[in-house]
């Protein structure tokens, strides 16, 4: 109990005051029934999730993927393109010349804040295998490298110093490592060398690291779908890590369960769910976070097409009204620098933020189904619309049943006429809205809104 409640201090310190009622409603919310998901999985049916860190993390909703590692040198996929368009010799010997002069945690972390980024998750092993900080384990690791320190290190401290979540992705699988039964691409490894008890051991030590020497607050697994890793396995490992920190995060990838949607999610080990490249379903039970890349790939690939603002706006005001997390992939380039088109585009993601932000920050999703035009949130006794393209001269929705609407503003301008006509709320908008990509419409009600049932 001594380690909860150290957390709670430090996870309530880390609020902003004005969410701070939030944080207690969604622990609230969450708490009783501990929603679908409740951690250990059917082994551990009482291991629960730490319910103050999940209820912090989702009030943070925005945050940071980064996908980097030696790969860059060649501008190809991280992991997928070994074996394949990268040849495996020249896949593995690339570490040799990594040598990012140019990286800057604090730089990084700099770019994340200005883009209203809350946390911030690194890929210290990806399924390729190499390992971004020097570990006790192996020696295909950043110690091996011309550039020879330690990234996870540096960025985690800069993180801390900042006030970002710091967290870490592991890949389970490991195509590299000859104890690992898996390959993927050409040449196979040889299957006499596989030892998947030993290379389990090998993987629980480089967790430890990361837990232990790094303080990761999230750990976020992947490459479990592979037969070598089973479902006894994933639950093992969510429990051993839970017994080293109990206010650590788990994505549900350290289990065989799917990514959203399980009817049995109680079945599995994991603390959210992961949907990939794609914005969740509208969810108030289960935690949810999608992974989505600012550009096509999710390692730096030359001129890659980036997203426009507009539709990194729409994404995260799509996932926030569904109840979930964004974590938005940022794709580093081989000398450390996070190149000028991304951060033009964060730049302008956190300039919304810091004028609409509290309409993504510490809320929940709904009351009204997101579609293709609108989505909401809310908090208190606030209702959010979020307007995804300009919906005409008027807006009419349900009206909310058993709460009576005091006044509706045009967040960043000024207040709105509008009107009930039976079950039906007809607001009366501007000829023009402020903002050119996602505008905010502000309903300010009689009482608290965060229980009120879903609308259409």
């Amino acid at each position: 109990m001594k380690t909860f409640f150290r957390y709670e201090q430090q996870a309530l310190s880390g609020i902003p005051g004005r969410h701070l009622l939030t944080l207690l409603l969604l622990l609230t919310m969450f708490s009783p029934g501990y929603g679908q998901l409740s951690g250990g999985g059917e082994a551990n049916p009482a291991l629960h999730t730490n319910q103050v860190a999940l209820a912090r993390w989702q009030a943070l909703r925005f945050g940071m993927f980064i996908h980097w590692d030696p790969v860059s040198l060649r501008g190809t996929e991280i992991g997928w393109s070994r074996g394949t368009s990268v040849p495996v010799t020249d896949y593995d010997s690339l570490y040799k010349e990594f040598n990012p002069v140019l990286f800057d945690a604090e730089e990084w972390v700099h770019i994340a804040k200005e883009a209203g980024m809350k946390y911030m998750v690194l890929v210290t092993k990806h399924h390729d295998g190499f390992s971004m900080w020097p570990s006790d384990y192996t020696g295909y690791d950043m110690a091996a490298t011309p550039y020879g320190r330690d990234i996870v290190g540096q960025l985690a401290e800069a993180c801390r110093k900042e006030g970002i979540l710091f967290g870490t992705y592991y890949s389970i699988l490991d195509w590299w490592n000859p104890l690992y039964p898996g390959s993927h691409g050409k040449p196979p490894k040889d299957p006499a060398k596989a030892d998947m008890q030993k290379y389990t051991e090998y993987l629980y030590h480089q967790v430890d690291e990361l837990v232990e020497k790094y303080h990761t607050n999230i750990l976020w697994f992947d490459g479990q779908w592979e037969k070598y890793w089973t479902h006894e396995d994933g639950m093992k490992l969510y429990a051993h890590l839970r017994g080293l920190k109990d206010d650590l995060l788990i994505n549900n990838r350290v289990d065989k369960g799917k990514v959203q949607g399980n009817k049995d999610s109680r079945k599995y080990a994991g603390d959210f769910l992961t949907p990939e490249q794609r914005i969740g379903t509208y969810d108030l039970e289960n935690p949810w976070e999608s992974c989505i890349t600012i550009a096509t790939q999710w390692a730096w690939k030359p001129n890659d097409k980036v997203k426009s603002t507009g539709e990194i706006l729409r994404t995260l005001a799509r996932t926030a009204g569904g109840n979930g997390n964004l974590l938005l992939n940022v794709s580093p380039m081989l000398d450390g620098r996070i190149e000028m088109r991304q951060q033009k585009r964060l730049k302008e993601v956190g300039d919304w933020l810091k004028r609409y932000g509290e309409a993504i920050y510490g809320t929940q999703g709904g009351p009204y189904l997101p579609d293709s035009t609108l989505t909401s949130t809310r908090k208190g006794d606030r209702i959010y619309l979020l307007l995804l393209t300009p919906p005409g001269p008027r807006l009419t929705l349900p009206a909310p049943p058993r709460v009576k609407v005091e006044k509706i503003t045009l967040a960043g301008g000024s207040a709105l006429s509008w009107k009930k006509r039976g079950d039906q709320l007809v607001i009366d908008l501007p000829p023009s809205l402020p903002d050119p990509n996602v505008n905010v419409v502000v309903m300010d009600m009689k009482k608290k809104v965060e229980g009120m049932e879903t609308m259409k």
